[in-house]
């Protein structure tokens, strides 16, 4: 089962490097890790997505929470989360096919970012299936390359909050 996890952290060098390492160290696999700043610059939020059972999951948590430059972690299981990841894809395609390639821009309501003689690059976001749907329907076309930022995701908030 997937986890994603979120780990508030100190915004400062090595930190990365820290918990990678953790991971590392007790053979730990990070299916995705985005790292980025929030609200307040002493802190980054690093949203780890893991694959393996509850305790697998557990452990990894317990011991991302005993390293110094953490300093809060959630693991989402169970709760409703807002979840996204963000695909740029290079995608051969000669002028006679780019009407194809429009209509699968629109229809996964993605959005072409870059235009050449040769090729379209487009922007995609969303839940990560809809991504990998994305991604199977342009391989017949021929992508040239292509970059993902993983899964950041936050709680969803209720109405009342």
């Amino acid at each position: 089962m997937k986890h994603i996890i979120s780990a508030l952290v100190e915004n400062k060098s090595g930190v990365l490097a820290h918990v990678a390492g953790m991971f590392a160290a007790r053979g730990f696999n990070i299916d995705s890790l985005v790292v980025g700043r929030t609200e307040d610059a002493k802190l980054s939020r690093m949203t780890i997505v893991v694959v393996g059972d509850d305790k697998i999951v557990e452990q990894v948590r317990k011991q991302l929470s005993k390293l110094v430059p953490v300093v809060k972690v959630q693991d989402f299981v169970g709760q409703p989360v807002v979840a996204r990841d963000l695909l740029l894809v290079l995608i051969s395609v000669p002028p006679e096919k780019r009407p194809e390639i429009l209509a699968l821009v629109e229809t996964f309501r993605a959005k072409v970012v870059d235009i050449g003689p040769r090729f379209v690059m487009i922007e995609a976001s969303g839940p990560e299936d809809k991504i990998e749907a994305f991604i199977n329907v342009c391989r017949p076309y021929g992508i040239k390359a292509m970059a993902r930022t993983g899964t950041i995701a936050m709680l969803r908030q209720s109405k009342s909050d």
